[in-house]
């Protein structure tokens, strides 16, 4: 089989390219900029001729490609970016995959396709509609990519991943370890509320299965750990890998969302978003709980990279039985 990997030079698309190299699999990556490597092929999801080049003589399409500011924060440029690039890309990408007679398609999706959850673990049954420029632009593209499938014969699946993490990522979770680690993030309270992960070893996994087993043509599955925690939870499993102990104190629930509300009104006032803000408070404390039963009963996958091991691998600590959970 050969897969192209488009964002192969990301967070998830250059480990899954190796995990599917060692898989002994031919990988063609797609970059946006020319690298003189043999392996590579430059493409631009806006440009479907470069895209049809892309996916000739191809088995199979893995998009990690994307664009990944998923903040509720009001902005237009980025609203357009996200329309252009999660959703149109994602469709052009579709159309040549088509076009190019792949037969495979796997599209790297989002649990915030979905409306907010709430105090809720919801399914892909969940009917509330997305909220964020980031979550409508995925789900367009979700149904694009389900609607040009079916219209050419092409296995599809979208995989709505929860957060992901890992060594080598920026995202929440890795901004946190680093402030632990620095001895100045704030020890939280412990609210109850609880939030989906995903490792990325466990992604690409889910990835390979789905690449290698015959299932549904046309399917939506959640990717999560099948085990949600809380903020204070996760707090303290990044506490414990990198060696510190645990805090004598938290710092009130309370206090933490007048530092968000005050956050957000100097914000308003100079014109920036600041550090603290509403929106970065609820990712620390609120909830957002999925559950990933679909994919186990109907895949037979379910992740299985612990928190402990996970927030280990952050700071450097192998992770058991996972060579492609390196950079």
């Amino acid at each position: 089989m050969t897969v192209l990997v488009t964002g192969a030079g990301g967070f998830i698309g250059s480990r899954l390219s190796a995990a599917l190299v060692r898989d002994g699999l031919s990988v063609r990556e797609m970059h946006r900029t020319e690298s003189g490597r043999a392996e590579t092929v430059c493409g631009d999801l806006l440009d479907p001729v470069s895209l049809r080049r892309a996916c000739e003589g191809v088995d199979a399409v893995v998009h990690c490609a994307g664009y990944a500011h998923a903040m509720r924060t009001p902005d237009t440029e980025v609203a357009r970016r996200h329309h252009e690039t999660n959703f149109i890309g994602t469709r052009n990408l579709a159309h040549a995959a088509a076009d190019a007679g792949v037969g495979r398609f796997v599209h790297l999706s989002s649990v915030k396709a979905m409306g907010a959850p709430g105090s809720l673990c919801v399914d892909e049954s969940w009917e509330a509609l997305p909220e964020t420029p980031y979550g409508c632009a995925k789900r367009k593209a979700e149904r694009a990519v389900l609607e040009i499938a079916s219209a050419h014969g092409i296995h599809a699946t979208n995989l709505r991943l929860a957060m992901v993490y890992g060594r080598g990522s920026r995202g929440n979770l890795e901004r946190m370890a680093r402030a632990i680690a620095r001895g100045w993030f704030p020890p939280l309270p412990e609210t109850g509320m609880l939030r989906s992960l995903v490792h990325v070893a466990d992604v690409i996994r889910a990835v390979r299965r789905v690449l290698a087993r015959d299932c549904p043509p046309a399917r939506t599955w959640i990717v999560a750990h099948p085990v949600a925690h809380s903020g204070a939870q996760i707090e303290s499993a990044l506490r414990a890998a990198a060696g510190r102990g645990g805090p004598h104190w938290h710092v009130p629930a309370r206090a933490l969302r007048a530092a968000g509300a005050c956050g957000d009104l100097i914000g308003r006032l100079i014109g920036r978003r600041m550090p603290i803000d509403r929106e970065s408070v609820d990712r620390l404390l609120g909830p957002e709980c999925y559950r990933p039963d679909a994919i186990r009963r109907e895949l037979g996958w379910q992740a299985c990279v612990s928190l402990e091991d996970g927030c280990g691998e952050l700071f450097g600590q192998p992770l058991p039985g996972w060579p492609e959970s390196r950079p």
